[in-house]
């Protein structure tokens, strides 16, 4: 094995789309427990924008990305999980946006055939992230009732769709009338263009009126703009599952408030908790795969960029001007 040039999405320093660039970087040979991967798509996550700004650390320069899809290349010594051709996905991997990247093993998983490259690099930090809310952050069941905002992105989509398959009630909110169109094609029973609703309370009273009581869970992606709204759908001892900040981070927060909504409950997951180990890690991307392949679950993918255009990617994603899953494609 050999090193080779590759090229990769570098952040220099933090800040905005404005700093990103396309580098050709030389690859090491995998060492122990690694994999050397030509990566066929990666994709593009709000998490990233988190690390590119700063608000999550992460020390400069630094290769941008956390899941992409490829075909192992090498692997170096007492690698026991993959070999070299076999197809595999990743997620929670800093360092994905790039031609060819280096992986831990144990961070690998089989994709299956019927599911093309670009669409489980697609589904592993989104669908996975759907999976672990629905089924262990909330195990939502048919008397569920549900709360999804940006119901027709890339979470929201795949939200609304494993909630319907467990026969769960779902109220979505999207911020145009085609996102609305969207959500309900994916099987929400309500829809709400948030828009229309100018302070929390309104647009809470919007929820509750289309479900017919507070609802039982809140799934909230969006942060500061939709907080308050969703603590204010809740019925008493209802759960708030704040699972991301798209429209900035949410302001700290009095305990009190809690206690005066009716009992409610907070909860700030993240997917690196719930696949902690390769177990877990197997077993839910083993799930949702299989979803996948069998089509259970659809996989909408907004658009495809080369590095090149990251910026454009990442603009769009942050403007929300996004329905579906960003890819980067080398």
């Amino acid at each position: 094995m050999t090193s080779l040039t590759a090229s990769a999405l570098i952040v220099p320093e933090h800040g905005d789309s404005s700093v990103l660039r396309v580098e050709e970087r030389e690859v090491p040979d995998p060492g122990p427990g690694q994999a050397r991967v030509t990566v066929a798509a990666s994709g593009v996550n709000f998490i990233d924008t988190y690390q590119r700004g700063g608000v999550y650390p992460v020390e400069t320069p630094f290769v941008l990305g956390m899941e992409g899809a490829g075909t192992v290349e090498s692997v170096g010594e007492g690698v026991t999980e993959v070999a070299p051709g076999d197809r595999v996905a990743w997620a929670m991997q800093l360092g994905s946006a790039a031609s060819v990247a280096t992986v831990p093993a144990a961070n690998l998983v089989p994709v299956p055939d019927g599911v093309e490259l670009d669409v489980a690099a697609a589904a592993m930090l989104q669908a996975m992230t759907a999976h672990f809310l629905v089924n262990d952050t909330y195990p939502c069941t048919a008397e569920t009732v549900a709360l999804v905002h940006a119901a027709a992105g890339g979470v929201g989509q795949l939200l609304v769709q494993l909630l319907k398959a467990k026969g769960a009630t779902v109220v979505a909110t999207a911020g145009s009338e085609d996102k609305l169109a969207i959500a309900r094609d994916r099987g929400a029973d309500h829809v709400i263009n948030y828009r229309e609703h100018d302070t929390a309370d309104s647009l809470a009273s919007a929820v509750k009126e289309a479900a017919g009581r507070g609802v039982d869970v809140a799934y909230d992606g969006v942060g500061q703009a939709t907080f308050d709204a969703s603590m204010a759908s809740l019925r008493p001892r209802g759960l708030l599952v704040l699972f991301g900040a798209a429209s900035g981070p949410v302001p700290p927060l009095d305990p009190q408030r809690l206690n005066q909504g009716g009992s409610l409950y907070l909860t700030r997951p993240t997917l690196a908790h719930y696949i902690a180990g390769r177990d877990e890690l197997l077993a839910r991307s083993g799930e949702v795969l299989d979803l996948i392949a069998d089509g259970s679950l659809d996989i909408a993918i907004d658009s495809r960029h080369p590095l090149t255009d990251a910026r454009a990617a990442y603009d769009a994603l942050e403007g929300r001007r996004t329905s579906g899953k960003v890819l980067l494609v080398p």
